[in-house]
């Protein structure tokens, strides 16, 4: 087959929660990987990061609580360093996957930033969960910092807005090093959204959903597949119901009367499915595939997984 480039978004099966289990699901991702990379593939990696930015987010508040002289972390550092430590461990475990298969590639983690509009609706609409639960105390003072809480049965949770990516601010280092036939790990947990104030880039209080911004990614790489694996073997439409029907092939036009219909859940299968048929639409020939991560060699042929395509 010919040389394909792919983007393929790694979801929380490929990561796991907690440190120990990061090290040992990584090992899996890296064999996703790598039989993507003995297909001939030239291949960039998105991955989720929820647990983790979450996990230092509560550290390092918790750090800056009982040290008087330490700020509390702002989301967009703590997405900084979800970005390098998963960064860290899973280019090691391609890498080890790789050398073990006769493979030698350098495989290389880039640090993103991810554009966002200061005017997207997301900011007035917050429906990411992050952090540790606080006392009602501590959502006040939060509330007024101008942040938003969410009440829960254990108590007030932070949340942040969710906007959709614009634009890739190292996206020439990513095309470079792709091109240079590297693995390269980027936009990690959707990237670190930031504002553009003239020569600045400001981190907003937000996190993008990483299937937009692997979606975008694969664009502006001009991909020709976008792969998303995640626990799944394939999307459906009417879960749960005795009407419910496995999605083997879907047109965009498709994806968007399911999604007008309600059948996506807003905060786990839509972004999958509304960044794949966004892609897809961008240039004939691109193809999308959101399949279980064991099964990436045959989603490559489109064998395994829901595909969406024209």
């Amino acid at each position: 087959m010919d040389r394909k480039k792919v983007v393929v978004a790694l979801g929380h099966k490929a990561l796991g929660t907690t440190l120990p289990e990061q090290m040992k699901a990584v090992k899996e991702a890296a064999k996703a990987i790598a039989d993507l990379v003995e297909e001939g593939c030239q291949v960039v990696i998105s991955h989720s990061n929820a647990p983790q930015v979450g996990m230092i987010h509560t550290a390092l508040n918790e750090f800056g609580k009982v040290h008087e002289d330490y700020t509390f972390a702002p989301m967009s550092v703590c997405s900084a360093m979800s970005q390098g430590y998963i960064g860290y461990d899973l280019q090691n475990a391609i890498r080890e996957e790789l050398i073990s298969r006769g493979i030698h590639k350098t495989v290389s983690t880039i640090i993103t930033q991810v554009v966002v509009d200061p005017y997207d609706e997301a900011f007035a609409e917050p429906i990411k969960v992050i952090g540790r639960y606080m006392t009602e105390e501590e959502a006040i003072a939060e509330e007024e910092k101008g942040n938003f809480v969410r009440k829960e049965e254990k108590g007030y949770r932070r949340v942040v807005a969710a906007p959709k990516p614009v634009d890739i601010v190292e996206i020439d280092a990513i095309r470079v090093l792709s091109q240079a036939d590297q693995v390269v790990i980027a936009c990690g947990g959707g990237g670190i959204p930031v504002l553009k104030q003239q020569n600045r880039l400001k981190g907003a209080s937000g996190v993008i959903e990483k299937d937009y911004a692997s979606g975008k990614l694969a664009e502006l790489l001009d991909a020709d597949v976008l792969m998303i694996l995640t626990g799944q073997e394939r999307m459906s439409i009417n879960y749960g119901t005795e009407r419910m029907k496995q999605l083997d092939v879907v047109t965009p036009e498709e994806v968007e009367t399911y999604a007008a219909a309600g059948q996506f859940p807003r905060a786990s299968i839509l972004p999958k499915m509304a960044a794949g048929a966004s892609f897809v639409s961008g240039r004939e020939g691109r193809v999308a595939v959101i399949a279980e991560l064991s099964r990436a060699r045959e989603a490559l042929y489109e064998r395994a997984g829901t595909v969406i395509k024209q």
